[in-house]
């Protein structure tokens, strides 16, 4: 089981798909384009941030329950990450701290239950894409969804800028499973092929290294 992790625009869903024909591997993705949440959430984000947290892990906690029941599976969005979001959220007046710490508190609980329960797996393998600042509002911008457009709400740029920043913090400090770091900014494995090929020979010897373990 491996699953992606990384800013918004880092090309997570495009790896997915690429490494899901790669190794015949069953492929899950984040709930975005009909996730009735979502757009609610950016309209009014202190109203919709803790509903959002919680739509979300709930579904992740389905995705990875059915991903571990495959033989080779890729989910496209790690559910270690969202403490870190919704702690954003809080440091920004969209959310308080009293609803973050409610929310790590059902997490962490959630998480022990599930893996009393059904034996939740950890990820063999966290792949981190990492994107600059500039290369995700880029991809943002091309992508065009409405509610995430720096240019219809520029408190959005804080937001992004942050959350970029302290994806490098949670990286370092990430230890439940092994990890890899691909640099989205050199290694653009969605439009260059040669990218790709790199970027799949990484991938591919760091299984090797994992599963010789």
């Amino acid at each position: 089981m491996i699953v992606l992790a990384g800013t918004i625009g880092a090309g997570k869903t495009s790896l997915t798909e690429i490494l899901s024909e790669h190794l015949g591997a069953k492929a899950y993705y984040e709930s975005v384009d009909n996730n009735p949440i979502l757009p609610l959430f950016y309209k009014d984000p202190k109203k919709y941030a803790f509903l959002l947290q919680v739509y979300f892990l709930n579904t992740r906690l389905d995705q990875i329950m059915e991903a571990q029941k495959e033989k080779n599976s890729i989910i496209d969005r790690s559910i270690f990450e969202d403490s870190l979001l919704f702690q954003l959220n809080a440091d920004l007046g969209r959310a308080t701290q009293t609803e973050v710490d409610i929310y790590k508190d059902l997490l962490n609980n959630v998480l022990e239950e599930v893996d009393e329960e059904h034996q939740l797996k950890t990820p063999d393998l966290l792949i981190h894409v990492r994107v600059s600042l500039d290369t995700m509002l880029a991809r943002i911008a091309k992508r065009g969804r409405p509610y995430e457009q720096v240019d219809q709400d520029p408190s959005l740029y804080q937001y992004y800028k942050d959350l970029n920043h302290r994806y490098e913090e949670w990286f370092e400090n990430y230890d439940r499973s092994p990890k890899l770091l691909i640099n989205g900014d050199e290694l653009n494995f969605v439009e260059d092929p040669e990218a790709k090929k790199t970027v799949l020979k990484m991938i591919d010897n760091k299984l090797a290294e994992v599963q010789a373990k």
